[in-house]
Formats: C-alpha cells, sequence, structure tokens
C-alpha cells in the first residue's frame, strides 16, 4: 500500500495492486503525482480473504457461467478505507456512462476511492449497502475494471490545477463545448501530397476560429449525431 499527501487524491481497490500506477504513473500525469498534486494509493483486496488461500470468489446463486466476487471480502476492503467525502465508485459495463462533465465534478472534489471489478463483477449487495456509484467508460468489456481506473484517473488528473501548462488548451477539447475537437496541423506545410488549409496560414484569427467551428460541428453532425442533438438543443435554449 502506498500513499503520499496531496490535494486529490485516489485509492484505488484491486486484485492487482501491481498494474499501478501503470500509465497514469507518466508524462503529465506522472509528473504531476510526483510533484505532489495528486496521490495514488492501492488496496490489495485479497489480503481481505478468510482462508489462508486466499478465496475472494465463489459461484453465483441462481447458476451461470463465472464466478462472483464475494460480499463479505470487497466489503472489508472498502472499510479499510477511512470515511471522507471522496465519491466511492464500481467500475462496471452496466454502470452511466463515463462524461466529461462527471469527470470534471470528480476533479473539482478531493479525489475519488475506485472499485475494480473481476470476473463477472461482485455482490451486488455490496453496491447497495455501500451506496457506490456504477461507472462505465463505454459499452464494451474489459477482463477488469483496473484499465477503466487508469483511463477515470488520466481523465481526472490532467484537469487539475498545475498539471497542463496552458490551461486554455482544456478549454479547445472534445465535450467542452458540447462538441468534438477540430482537426489539428503543424509542421511539414505539405506533407504526403496535402497541404495545410490556406486559413490556418493566414494570420486572421477571426477566419482560423470561425473554420475551427465549423470543423467540429461538421465532425461532430457525422460521427456523433447524439452530441448533435444535445449541442443544437442547448443552442436553441441560448437563443443561438
Amino acid at each position: 500500500m502506498t500513499s503520499q499527501t496531496s490535494r486529490w487524491s485516489v485509492t484505488v481497490l484491486t486484485l492487482f495492486p501491481e498494474m499501478f500506477p501503470g500509465s497514469v504513473g507518466h508524462s503529465l500525469a506522472g509528473k504531476a503525482r510526483s510533484d505532489g498534486l495528486w496521490s495514488l494509493e492501492t488496496i490489495d483486496i485479497r489480503a481481505f480473504a478468510h482462508d489462508v488461500h486466499g478465496t475472494v470468489d465463489d459461484t453465483p446463486f441462481g447458476g451461470g457461467p463465472g464466478m462472483v466476487m464475494r460480499a463479505d471480502v470487497v466489503d472489508a476492503a472498502l472499510q479499510s478505507v477511512p470515511d471522507d467525502d471522496r465519491p466511492r465508485i464500481y467500475l462496471s459495463p452496466r454502470g452511466k456512462l463515463l462524461t466529461q462533465q462527471y469527470v470534471r465534478e470528480l476533479a473539482d472534489g478531493s479525489g475519488a476511492v475506485i472499485l475494480c471489478g473481476r470476473y463477472e463483477g461482485i455482490d451486488h449487495r455490496v453496491t447497495l449497502a455501500r451506496g457506490l456509484e456504477e461507472v462505465s467508460i463505454g459499452d464494451y468489456v474489459l477482463s477488469g475494471g483496473e484499465p477503466a481506473a487508469e483511463v477515470l484517473i488520466d481523465a481526472c488528473v490532467r484537469l487539475l490545477p498545475g498539471v497542463i501548462g496552458d490551461a486554455r488548451s482544456l478549454q479547445e477539447e472534445s465535450f467542452e463545448r458540447g462538441l468534438l475537437e477540430y482537426p489539428h496541423y503543424t509542421r511539414p506545410q505539405t506533407w504526403g501530397g496535402l497541404d495545410v488549409p490556406a486559413v490556418l496560414r493566414s494570420g486572421h484569427h477571426a477566419r482560423v476560429a470561425e473554420w475551427r467551428r465549423a470543423q467540429a460541428e461538421e465532425l461532430t453532425r457525422l460521427r456523433r449525431p447524439d452530441l448533435w442533438a444535445r449541442y443544437g438543443g442547448t443552442r436553441k435554449r441560448e437563443g443561438l
């Protein structure tokens, strides 16, 4: 179990603590952790098993394939985390979809306690008894919650003050304005027989902004009709 004092802290409960910090131990997130902007603690769920074999799962009531993580073991691990105001999150394909808005809410708080499931998941009684928030990072299934936990942590950490050098870049990203982000270009000016759009080389800031907005709207309309519908509704409410 490792931890350090900082403004934003995350506790991950997992059967594989050696998988952390993983990707969030590198690049901006890793540097921010070294600088004390956030902290990571891992708790080994297997340490709370009741037998010498470290058994953490059992067959499901009602039959069916797979195994289910035992309520008594998972709950004991959760109870080892001191009470605080951090939300208790269980990463599950059946949870509410992770959105940028939810990420911002987490980043604005004091951190999170994240439970990573394995096998067929955890006994549902733990979710009910402990008021866990079920969260999904997408409509697909992983072998366990650990990769999803890294996704959630990375999404939050990059929003913490001081992590990204120029905070203005966060304002132009996908989802921040209800749209996907516009395309980016850099040197060389000509590559693969393709040129950088002339408007981006014009030096005319208003035209660049207009082009970027149009590109973001078109990409969103084509690729994410769900976002486009919400975006249109928002603009109508705002009288735009």
